[in-house]
């Protein structure tokens, strides 16, 4: 049984994997190369190596060499858990764009990007319309003189405020929104998210709309873009062509456009430089990893991957529920399926099938959220059972089902069982508006309001029947 576990990372998933050991009766260590944070950690220490003692195949145990202040340490312990994340490693792709080194101005990746104050009165073009992408480009608007905003592919753009005001994720990600969307052939889904899209402003107008409509790209969330470029403030533009000592130019477009600075805002990409390649071999942009957590070849499952997947969906309770499982895997009390099931599963993965139905989430890394913490939450004896509960709390059955997947859920049964989730649950959208409702207003009943609670209550009834029998 594992006891001392080496945790290296302590951005969202090592904080998660930290407390969950804890629960456990773990002793964790957690080492972070950065100096932020404080209490149960080692930080400014960079982990240079971990390797498998002699002995592995009878104690599972690793050696974990670090450096502090120029100087190795080294320790053994009985697990580690990798909580790197995937973006570890800016990607800055010059060889894409010809003639960047005659470039006479000032470029850098978006990860050096801390304050607009050194765009004032510049001319600034930012490449790549990802979330930091488009939120640098906004910001920026307000000081730069020109602001430009490159795009191979386009995107959907959304804002958190969705329908009738509700914050989006906890109107998209419900558990029945999710089972209907799956039940769907693709080519529906992926035009009903379109019409759902441009519902706010039409795409195609503002230079927007994704070229590849099928698989899934994750949506864009800013408030502010549509404004900002309807105003002039931010010019969306396509890819580049070239690029000159003080310009640029873009596809399609022969006109040069003098620049001052340039942003990638290009990605990242994750490595495991402290991990031998038969440890962890990461190969087009994922890693063979079982369930997106454990190495499949290992003879014992002491080492587990955090936060290496990216679901249409929040990060942070789907890195604690992978670090609630593995940490009862590194324990010994839940087991891992034989190597040949655990192989299958991320083989099938890699392959990238779309299975015709839902949202196609082909690209590397990418899951359903609901889907899989409920996989996740089934290897504990964590998932809420529905049926069940529908007999006993139907009130509460109900709201986990129509309602938002908000974490709560994850702890109603199982271990880390909390006693107030069901009524977090039932008072969630009280929390949500308390914020928002700093005047009170008397709303005025409508004639139709009875009716229309008549016929919800048997649009309700008739959606049960159908889901449930």
């Amino acid at each position: 049984m594992a006891k001392r576990v080496a945790i290296v990372g302590a951005g969202v998933s090592g904080l998660a994997s930290i407390k969950c050991c804890l629960e456990e009766g773990l002793e964790p260590t957690c080492f972070e190369r950065s100096d932020d944070l404080g209490g149960l950690w080692r930080f400014t220490t960079k982990v240079c190596k971990v390797t498998k003692c002699p002995d592995f195949t009878v104690t599972g145990q690793w050696e974990v060499v670090t450096q502090h202040e120029g100087k190795q340490e080294s320790a053994i312990f009985d697990a580690v858990m990798v909580c790197t994340g995937f973006l570890t490693n800016p990607h800055l792709p010059l060889d894409c764009f010809p003639g960047i080194n005659t470039f006479k101005g000032q470029y850098f990746h978006s990860r050096q990007y801390k304050h607009p104050d050194i765009f004032k009165d510049k001319r600034v073009l930012v490449i790549g319309m990802g979330n930091s992408g488009t939120d640098i480009a906004v910001e920026t608007s307000r000081l730069a003189k020109k602001v430009f905003l490159s795009t191979t592919g386009g995107a959907w753009v959304m804002s958190r405020v969705f329908d009738s005001g509700y914050p989006w994720d906890m109107v998209f990600m419900t558990r029945f929104q999710n089972m209907f969307r799956n039940s769907l052939p693709t080519p529906i889904v992926t035009w009903l998210m379109a019409r759902k899209m441009n519902s706010w402003f039409n795409h195609a107008n503002y230079g927007l709309v994704p070229e590849d409509r099928t698989q899934l790209r994750e949506p864009v969330l800013n408030d502010e873009l549509p404004g900002c470029i309807i105003t002039g403030k931010v010019l969306i533009k396509p890819s580049i062509k070239e690029v000159k000592e003080n310009s640029v130019v873009f596809n399609n477009t022969p006109k040069e456009e003098p620049i001052d600075i340039i942003v990638f805002a290009t990605g990242y990409t994750f490595a495991f430089p402290f991990l031998d390649e038969t440890v962890v071999k990461v190969e087009n942009g994922q890693a063979s990893l079982y369930k997106y957590i454990f190495p499949v070849h290992l003879p014992k499952p002491t080492l587990a991957v955090i936060g290496l997947i990216k679901p249409l969906g929040s990060m942070i309770p789907t890195g604690e529920t992978q670090a609630r499982w593995a940490v009862r895997v590194l324990k010994g009390i839940n087991k891992l399926p034989p190597q040949s099931a655990m192989t299958e599963e991320v083989n099938a993965r890699k392959e990238n099938k779309p299975s015709g139905f839902g949202l196609c989430y082909c690209k590397a890394l990418q899951s359903d959220y609901i889907t899989y913490i409920d996989e996740l939450l089934t290897n504990i004896n964590a998932k809420p059972n529905l049926f069940s509960l529908l007999l006993t709390d139907p009130r509460l059955a109900l709201t986990i089902f129509f309602g938002p997947c908000t974490p709560y859920q994850f702890r109603l049964t199982g271990p880390g069982k909390w006693k107030g989730a069901r009524n977090a649950i039932l008072t969630q959208w009280d929390r949500t508006f308390k914020v928002t409702k700093t005047r009170i207003v008397q709303e005025s009943p409508t004639p139709f309001a009875s009716l229309l609670k008549l016929l919800s209550l048997l649009a309700l009834l008739m959606a049960i029947f159908l889901i449930f029998l």
